[in-house]
């Protein structure tokens, strides 16, 4: 599949090979964020850029706050995954006019929501950002080695499943959110084996699909559970969703029964999918089982969770991390 779609004010290119209209898409005015791993796999990005930053390891408020002054105005490029494209925005959003584009790495569906943290120190000044261009080639986004693109397909699958049910939740969204699940279910039918050449692109579109999903429709419960466990727990963002995202599914299929996963197949691919990411179970990830004490704690103040009513308690927070453990 391949199409260039014009949604409002930004343009999505989507594609085996469409890295190469990177030149007409990006222009040659622009900074590029990334990393030393993903700069390799588009080198004439690379090459386009008037200056380059690379991205290191942390959160993104910090990441952020630390290169707002070195990027000027203009057009800031993400070529890289979550971490890199929501830094990006957050970047952007601190700078007077600046705008976004993103080349996804990974399905984190990053380059498709304005959701992200503001630069650490400039919250009340920054906006959030949506990228204007996004890029998405299958050959980049869906790259991973297959722990890690499993990892990174229950990201994509829990925008899937909760974007349906959120108080914000609307008919094209959620149609687009039925298909990206169907399309990751699909696409890791077979058990043991690499996902194969057609997977990876089915996979790369669930993530778009998926990432306007949540854009529109925004998140709850269970977005809340993992980003609390990469916030506060130190986990990966994509290995922290896959091991909390079969508990939030039975979480939201008791607050939505017969709407988020009646015959419980969504819930047996989220397990599928924490097997192959090797996060099958927080306890697998390098948390320590006394931090989820904190994550409950902290989860419970986030304002998100009034997205998916009833709005779960510290009580129930504290269960869902202990059952997904």
């Amino acid at each position: 599949m391949d199409f260039e779609w014009q949604d409002g004010e930004r343009t999505i290119r989507f594609g085996r090979g469409v890295i190469a209209d990177a030149p007409r898409l990006l222009g040659d005015a622009y900074t590029l964020l990334t990393t030393e791993r993903t700069a390799a796999m588009a080198p004439a990005v690379v090459e386009g850029a008037r200056a380059v930053h690379h991205v290191g390891p942390g959160l993104v408020d910090e990441l952020a706050a630390a290169l707002v002054d070195e990027v000027g105005d203009g057009l800031v490029v993400a070529l890289g995954g979550g971490r890199v494209i929501d830094t990006a925005k957050a970047v952007a959003g601190a700078r007077e006019g600046a705008r976004a584009a993103a080349i996804p790495t990974t399905l984190s569906a990053a380059e498709m929501t304005a959701v992200h943290r503001r630069p650490k120190g400039r919250e009340q000044h920054a906006r959030n950002v949506r990228p204007a261009v996004v890029i998405t080639d299958p050959d980049l986004s869906a790259s991973q080695p297959v722990s890690e693109l499993a990892a990174s397909s229950a990201n994509a699958l829990a925008h899937a499943v909760e974007a349906p049910v959120t108080t914000l939740a609307s008919p094209v969204p959620t149609l687009a959110a039925r298909e990206a699940a169907r399309l990751i279910d699909v696409a890791w039918i077979v058990e043991g084996e690499d996902p194969g050449h057609l997977a990876r692109e089915q996979l790369a579109l669930a993530a778009l699909l998926s990432g306007y999903s949540i854009d529109a429709a925004w998140y709850g419960l269970s977005h809340v559970l993992s980003q609390t466990l990469v916030r506060v727990g130190g986990a990966a963002h994509g290995q922290a969703n896959a091991a909390v995202l079969p508990a939030a599914i039975g979480a939201l299929e008791r607050r939505r029964p017969g709407r988020v996963d009646p015959d419980g197949t969504l819930g047996a691919l989220a397990r599928k999918l924490a097997r192959r990411a090797g996060a099958d179970g927080i306890r697998r990830l390098g948390v320590d089982e006394a931090r989820l004490d904190d994550c409950a704690d902290a989860a419970a103040s986030r304002a998100e969770l009034d997205h998916t009513p009833p709005r779960a308690d510290r009580d129930e927070l504290r269960a869902l991390y202990a059952e997904a453990w």
